[in-house]
């Protein structure tokens, strides 16, 4: 089988010919359909984020994966049913440990765990793999052709939930939502939230100028594009509102830090974003006094369980047609393997496709 690679000695993603998996008891055989391209992929690619397989010179890439069912292998699934899996594994040679038998492997600290198509475990971009059954969340037929958006949408679901867990001991009614990034996860957040009714107003942050059409989207989704080069983050309360809660998906340190200046009394902010080391300077005793006084709260939050997989199809099933083509700029096929992970203006989501799904 075919499958895009990425090399110690060459990080350009290339195709490599594979044998195709054989599933162990307890796993399933996926014929792959489409995988998601990401900024985390392309973190791999550069050398800044992951690790290969213990002992590997490559590494199979690709985490936002939908496919169809090939051979259940005595499982509880039916050839032909459509699947998304899970991101994070055990490591080689683990039996289990506390946060995978608690069904929380999103909660477990470094060395307890490997992702597929990131750090020591080969993706899913190729055309089988191979996955335990309690990874694999079955979807609607009807929404194969945007699966590969379930794992991201589950990255917001889960800091939707830590966010609304660290209000949760009084009465919070948020209306305003700031989202920093509109990358494709900025897009897809704003589109989630743009269903919760709570939010009367939207708010995305970025650095592009018009005509764009991540912009376009902000606005037909009901939102407010905030430009970073004329509005900082700290100054979006005086030009606009403080906000009740801020969704950090830059990877630009300094938002961590901004995002207590940008909250309103009560407010929450969810931090994404994965920076490199940086070294500056901050008002520390500002920002504490802030979090203190005016109960503001900051959460991290990293990868996602099963239950957020599974909301995911929810709200994936419930987001305009018209916002999911418009977001996903390019599907390519192994041919056009170059145009799948250009990463310019002119790009919002795209996807390497393996096989297409039979429309019944």
């Amino acid at each position: 089988m075919q499958a895009v690679v990425v090399s110690r000695e060459d990080r350009t993603p290339r195709v490599v010919e594979r044998p195709r998996p054989t599933p162990a008891p307890g796993e399933a055989l996926v014929r792959t359909l489409r995988v998601g391209v990401d900024g985390t992929d392309h973190e791999v690619i550069a050398g800044a984020h992951g690790d290969f397989p213990p002992g590997a010179d490559e590494l199979v890439l690709g985490h936002e994966a939908v496919g169809v069912v090939e051979d259940p292998n005595d499982t509880d699934f039916e050839r032909g049913d459509v699947v998304v899996p899970t991101v994070r594994r055990l490591p080689p040679g683990q039996d289990g440990n506390e946060y995978f038998e608690r069904g929380e492997p999103d909660m477990a600290p470094g060395g307890e765990y490997v992702e597929r198509g990131i750090a020591g475990a080969d993706g899913f971009m190729a055309e089988y793999f191979t996955s335990p059954a309690e990874h694999l969340v079955p979807v609607p037929k009807e929404l194969a052709e945007w699966g590969f958006l379930v794992e991201p949408v589950s990255i917001s679901e889960k800091a939707f939930e830590l966010a609304e867990s660290a209000r949760s001991s009084f009465d919070w009614t948020p209306e305003s939502a700031l989202v920093l990034g509109n990358g494709s996860l900025g897009l897809l957040t704003v589109a989630m939230l743009d269903l919760d009714d709570r939010f009367e107003r939207l708010y995305c942050l970025g650095r592009r100028d018009r005509p764009d059409p991540t912009i376009d989207a902000i606005e037909e989704l009901g939102g407010t594009y905030v430009d970073s080069r004329e509005t900082p983050v700290p100054e979006v309360p005086e030009v606009h509102e403080p906000m009740d809660f801020v969704y950090e998906a830059t990877g630009y340190s300094k938002h961590a830090f901004e995002t207590v200046e940008a909250l309103a009394p009560n407010g929450v902010g969810a931090l994404l974003g994965v920076p490199e080391d940086r070294t500056f300077e901050v008002d520390g005793g500002r920002l504490h006094r802030e979090l203190v006084l005016e109960n503001k709260a900051l959460v991290g939050s990293v990868n996602s369980r099963r239950s957020h997989f599974e909301a995911a199809v929810e709200t994936l099933a419930a987001l305009p047609e018209w916002f999911l083509s418009n977001l996903t700029t390019g599907v390519y096929g192994l041919d056009d393997l170059s145009a799948a992970f250009a990463d310019d203006d002119t790009t919002i989501k795209t996807a390497v496709e393996f096989h297409e799904h039979e429309k019944r």
